[in-house]
C-alpha cells in the first residue's frame, strides 16, 4: 500500500486521530497563547457583519457584561480565532478532496432544511450563552486539566444520547 493511500484514503484509528488532534491543540496553544475555540470567531464575523450595517453591539447586554474575551481592537480578518476558523474549514476541504470524498448533495426536502435550519441557530445560539461549543468546553479544557471539561463530558455523551433517541424515534 502506498504512503498516499495509506495516508489520504484509509481512515485512521482512533489513537492516531487523537494524537494529531491533542499535538495540533499543543502548537496552537504554544503558537498563538490561545486554547482551540470556534465559537468565539464566530462572535467576531457576526460583529463584523452587523457594524458592516452600523449596528453599534457596545451597549448590547451580552457585550457589556460578558465581553468572552471580545478585543474591539480586532477585526473580522484581524484576530487568530478567523484564522483558526478558516484554516478548519479549508484543511477539511483539502482533506475531502485528496481522500476523493467531496460531494455536493442536494437537500432532500424542506423539512430537513427546516431542521438543519432551527438546529444550526439553536447550536449558535446555546453555545455563545454557555460561553463556548464542545470544542473549547470539552476538547480545550481536558488537557489543561479543568475540572468542568469533565463534567462537560459526561453530558456532553448524556445529551448525545437522549438526541440520538430522538433522533431515531420521531425523525428518522
Amino acid at each position: 500500500m502506498t504512503l498516499y493511500k495509506k495516508v489520504f484514503k484509509k481512515p485512521w484509528s482512533y489513537i492516531i486521530g487523537g494524537i494529531m488532534l491533542a499535538l495540533l491543540n499543543v502548537i496552537l496553544l504554544i503558537t498563538t497563547g490561545n486554547t482551540w475555540e470556534i465559537t468565539t470567531g464566530f462572535l467576531y464575523w457576526g460583529v463584523w457583519f452587523l457594524q458592516l450595517f452600523g449596528i453599534d453591539i457596545s451597549s448590547w447586554y451580552y457585550f457589556s457584561v460578558y465581553n468572552n474575551g471580545l478585543d474591539r481592537k480586532q477585526t473580522f480578518l484581524n484576530n487568530s480565532y478567523t484564522v483558526i476558523n478558516l484554516a478548519v474549514i479549508f484543511g477539511a476541504l483539502i482533506s475531502s478532496l485528496l481522500a476523493s470524498e467531496f460531494k455536493l448533495k442536494k437537500i432532500k426536502n424542506k423539512r430537513q432544511l427546516i431542521f438543519g435550519l432551527v438546529g444550526g441557530v439553536m447550536m449558535g445560539y446555546g453555545s455563545r450563552i454557555a460561553f463556548g461549543c464542545n470544542t473549547g468546553a470539552y476538547f480545550s479544557a481536558i488537557p489543561s486539566f479543568s475540572l468542568h471539561g469533565w463534567v462537560f463530558a459526561v453530558f456532553l455523551f448524556i445529551g448525545a444520547w437522549m438526541g440520538s433517541k430522538i433522533l431515531f424515534k420521531y425523525l428518522l
